[in-house]
């Protein structure tokens, strides 16, 4: 090729670039979804409490429940009318999100490489932490698992619970002794019974026990070590990144109205007058917020009016609001001492 075509070349190569949109037209799922008029996402096949559940007005409600409705909200501006929680077991998620049934899985799913690599899922940043922890009797006045050394745990065999202890008893000079059972009802009831000092599970897992299983809740305290923790996110379809950016910037604007004070009882108030640009740009009182992603630039207000923000998702469903009184832990914001963060509005 001589020097002259290739010159120009590259300067219809830049030409070309120039007059392409500063971002991509978003993407089809987006599109589908809108023409559809509704968000399919999941639910649960029964009711997995603080997340997934039906109450006895056969309403769903939960975490997770609250995240798909943040998402359809953000697409239509209400969820009501606009949501369709198809009811899916931990095995038929997957199939039913590559098959096009569901539009995301919002279901507890664990961020693992098979899952990224083998069913080709796209995770968006995790929304929760999975800590593992154990679980006492109160009078028992064990307040750190050290404290354990030389006791008893009830546990089921066949789980990563398993490795869990082993490690944590290795990093932290501790023994316990493990009391095998087939089955989880089995291990929980035996520990409720008295015949193990401690149980182990996801916090609030643990929760949900001390809440249903016990004869009086306050009986049972969660210890604040964790013992190991599983980053839990939506997953979508690999090969739409705008799809997967509305799952982020949706997650990122429940943690950034509460790291600033937004919530739902505020954000009027807040969008009136703004306390700085970047809030004045997330609640729609200046623009830009939306049309990178084929959104409204009011989509983050109805967002916070609508289901709050992450604090107020957590106290609500999980937290001090809820049955199950489960404390944030490791799942409050950094500036709190947990791990999760808003990603950068700029």
């Amino acid at each position: 090729m001589s020097i002259k075509l290739t010159i120009v070349t590259a300067l219809a190569s830049m030409a070309l670039l120039a007059a392409a949109p500063a971002h991509a037209e978003y993407g089809d799922t987006l599109k589908k979804v809108k023409a559809r008029g509704s968000l399919s996402c999941t639910g649960h096949n029964g009711s997995y409490m603080g997340m997934a559940e039906v109450d006895d007005k056969g309403n769903w409600k939960g975490f997770d429940i609250d995240m798909c409705r943040a998402i359809s909200t953000a697409i239509f501006g209400n969820w009501q009318g606009h949501l369709d929680i198809k009811p899916t077991s931990w095995a038929q998620r997957w199939p039913s999100l590559q098959s096009g049934e569901i539009d995301m899985v919002i279901k507890s799913s664990g961020w693992t490489f098979s899952r990224d690599t083998e069913i080709h899922g796209q995770f968006a940043m995790p929304y929760m932490m999975a800590s593992i922890h154990y679980m006492v009797r109160k009078d028992s006045g064990i307040k750190t698992a050290k404290e354990l050394d030389g006791g008893t745990l009830c546990l089921p065999t066949g789980t990563t619970m398993e490795r869990y202890v082993v490690d944590h008893e290795a990093a932290n000079g501790y023994k316990i002794k493990v009391i095998p059972f087939e089955k989880t009802e089995e291990s929980n009831a035996a520990f409720l019974a008295g015949r193990c000092d401690a149980m182990m599970e996801w916090d609030l897992q643990l929760g949900v026990v001390r809440a249903t299983e016990a004869k009086n809740a306050d009986d049972y305290v969660i210890l604040p070590d964790v013992l190991s923790a599983e980053p839990v996110g939506i997953v979508m379809r690999q090969g739409d990144d705008n799809w997967v950016d509305i799952a982020n910037w949706v997650e990122t604007a429940l943690l950034l109205a509460e790291q600033n004070g937004v919530t739902s009882a505020n954000v009027d108030k807040m969008k009136a007058a703004p306390p700085s640009p970047a809030i004045a740009k997330l609640l729609g009182a200046a623009p830009g917020m939306g049309a990178p992603l084929g959104l409204d630039d009011n989509w983050a207000y109805n967002v916070i009016k609508t289901v709050g923000n992450s604090s107020e998702m957590w106290d609500r469903n999980i937290g001090k609001d809820s049955p199950y009184k489960v404390a944030r832990g490791v799942n409050a914001l950094v500036r709190d001492g947990g791990i999760l963060y808003p990603l950068v509005l700029d």
